[in-house]
């Protein structure tokens, strides 16, 4: 998997998957022009739209009803080091599933990626390069 961010100005970037954009950006009281989700948020979004997909999946493969699913994430900023933490996600979903079938939708929601990948941290790599030419 791969991403590219490109710096556009001000407090704006801009982010490109596959065929895929979106802008980044700041509040306009940390010098943005607030047009685009900040990086904390795109975490969130992330965990969130993860967490629903494994939940609709679950719920589509099991003939289930799934229009009612809705995903709200919330994270505090905390400190030592400065980063987010306290994450939850709550999931809404139809109101006549049995007892079983919500604890497939907790599972399902616990295999997400994204949630995985926070409960375990990756390896991280930063490599700072000079353009050519610079």
């Amino acid at each position: 998997m791969e991403i590219l961010v490109e710096y556009l100005g001000a407090a704006q970037f801009e982010i490109t998957a596959r065929k895929h954009k979106i802008v980044s950006d700041q509040p306009l009281e940390n010098g943005g022009d607030d047009e685009g989700m900040t990086p904390p948020e795109l975490l969130l979004a992330s965990l969130g739209s993860c967490a629903a997909y494994y939940a609709v999946d679950y719920l589509k493969r099991n003939n289930l009803p799934k229009d009612a699913v809705n995903v709200r994430v919330t994270a505090e900023k905390v400190k030592g080091p400065f980063r987010l933490g306290n994450f939850k996600i709550e999931v809404d979903v139809a109101q006549d599933l049995k007892p079983e079938q919500l604890k497939g939708v907790d599972e399902a929601v616990h295999r997400c990626l994204i949630h995985n990948t926070l409960l375990h941290p990756p390896n991280m790599e930063v490599a700072i390069r000079q353009a050519v030419g610079a």
